[in-house]
């Protein structure tokens, strides 16, 4: 039996085998009932087994198999349910294996039927293999350009949605810091919450980062001319009032000038310098550097306390595969310092700079930054 005729006659038993498997996908979602599994699977079996049945030149398939094949205008069966099983919590890996499960089933249920293996039989097999690529690839597409667009979303709604009350409630604490009659108490409390607010913004500026490096349009700088020096001065002095009991000492030279993002250099620089006053030993102090030979300015921050493990050094810079030993405490050396980091690395990646990291028990953990001094703008 040629295999168009096959799929065609034999749909249920196909569509059960794709049921079966697709039940033993687990999602975050409720499970689905029989309707919701099999999806779009009887209409991309209906393609395929058309795409089987329509004449077919000897180069027509060799462009075919190269991914030349002819350009469908209208959604697929395959494209609504890529759409479909987004929304159902499926995973690109679980999507693609469901056409991996569909085209052994099928194959395995045909041969047992007592195919020949005769030279149609055999054309018919390569041809369905390229029926079901093709299926696939259309579904993996747009299973992509979905992600895509809920990413930019959740973009939107973190750069406009959030940033919305957190300014109303910058703006209201301001008004009540105003009020003389809050007394101690009430005072201590507007403090808290400006410095939660400050926590606030800064998670929605990193989400804002990670989204755009996800998106593959990198974090935004705008080069103006920069006194490094100065930026770093004033992000030792911030520093240093947020953590009074670190005892920091930056070693500066003479004013350092540059094609830089002075308020993406400064978080930079404060992330590296604050990350060390929190995990350093306080009983050691933080060192704080900056030099140029003239064409790259260098700087570093050296503090002592519990060493990175040498095997998460590689990775310390990956959001995905950061060390976070005890996320949001202080136990732990550089606990939940991923996301930081890998915005840090960005910025410098973006300055054509570099960053690196050594962390021994001898000499302590020191981050080193280099940026070339006369960069041309970017944006």
């Amino acid at each position: 039996m040629r295999l168009s005729d096959f799929i065609l006659d034999n749909r249920e038993p196909i569509l059960q085998a794709w049921e079966n498997f697709a039940r033993t996908v687990e999602t975050p979602n409720p499970t689905m009932d029989a309707r919701g599994l099999r999806n779009h699977a009887e209409y991309i079996l209906r393609a395929v087994a058309l795409d089987l049945r329509t004449s077919q030149s000897e180069q027509q398939q060799i462009e075919k198999s190269h991914g030349l094949g002819p350009k469908i205008t209208e959604e697929t069966a395959a494209q609504r349910h890529a759409f479909t099983r987004l929304l159902a919590g499926f995973s690109m890996d679980q999507l693609v294996s469901e056409y991996r499960a569909l085209r052994s089933s099928v194959l395995r249920l045909w041969l047992a039927e007592g195919a020949d293996k005769s030279d149609e039989q055999l054309t018919d097999m390569i041809r369905f293999n390229e029926a079901i690529d093709q299926a696939m690839v259309e579904s993996i597409a747009t299973y992509g350009k979905a992600v895509e667009a809920t990413r930019r979303t959740v973009l939107g709604v973190l750069g406009h949605d959030l940033r919305t009350p957190l300014g109303a409630v910058t703006l209201g604490m301001g008004l009540l810091s105003q009020n003389q009659g809050l007394g101690d108490r009430g005072n201590m409390i507007i403090s808290q919450i400006s410095k939660s607010v400050q926590s606030a913004n800064q998670m929605v500026n990193d989400l804002l980062d990670l989204a755009r490096c996800n998106l593959g349009t990198g974090i935004p700088v705008q080069p103006v001319t920069t006194d490094l020096t100065a930026v770093c001065q004033a992000v030792v002095d911030e520093v240093s009032l947020a953590h009074p009991n670190a005892r920091i000492a930056f070693f500066d030279t003479s004013a350092i000038t540059g094609k830089f993002d002075p308020s993406r250099i400064a978080q930079v620089f404060s992330n590296l310098i604050g990350n060390a006053a929190w995990h350093g030993n306080i009983q050691h102090p933080i060192s704080v550097t900056l030099n140029s030979d003239g064409h790259t300015a260098c700087f570093c921050v050296q503090n002592h306390g519990a060493p990175i493990p040498r095997g998460e050094l590689p990775s310390l810079f990956n959001p995905e595969a950061r060390y976070s030993k005890a996320p949001g405490t202080k136990s732990g050396a550089y606990s939940g310092l991923g996301l930081g980091l890998f915005i840090a690395s960005q910025i410098v990646e973006r300055h054509a700079g570099t960053i690196e990291v050594e962390s021994t028990v001898e000499h302590g953990t020191l981050f080193r930054v280099r940026l070339p001094i006369h960069q041309q703008e970017t944006s």
